[in-house]
């Protein structure tokens, strides 16, 4: 189970990859699409959340900034 780390209520548009930075922030890329490369890194909102060691952390469907316990294989 993912448990809510911040509220940020960021908008996606259809075409970016989401995801949280190394500096906690959260940042999009236009995706590559048939030939075509993808864009440089824009960040969308800035939240300096702190990252714990073991933890994945994401953009939710809400926008809000997630995180969920790593299962080591």
């Amino acid at each position: 189970m993912a448990e809510k780390v911040q509220k940020v209520g960021v908008e996606r548009v259809q075409g970016f990859l989401y995801y949280i930075d190394k500096h906690g922030d959260v940042s999009r890329a236009k995706m590559a699409r048939g030939g075509k490369k993808g864009g440089k890194p824009e960040k969308v909102a800035k939240v300096g959340v702190k990252k714990q060691k073991g933890f994945l952390y994401f953009l939710d469907k809400k926008g809000d900034v997630s995180r969920a316990k790593m299962v080591n294989a």
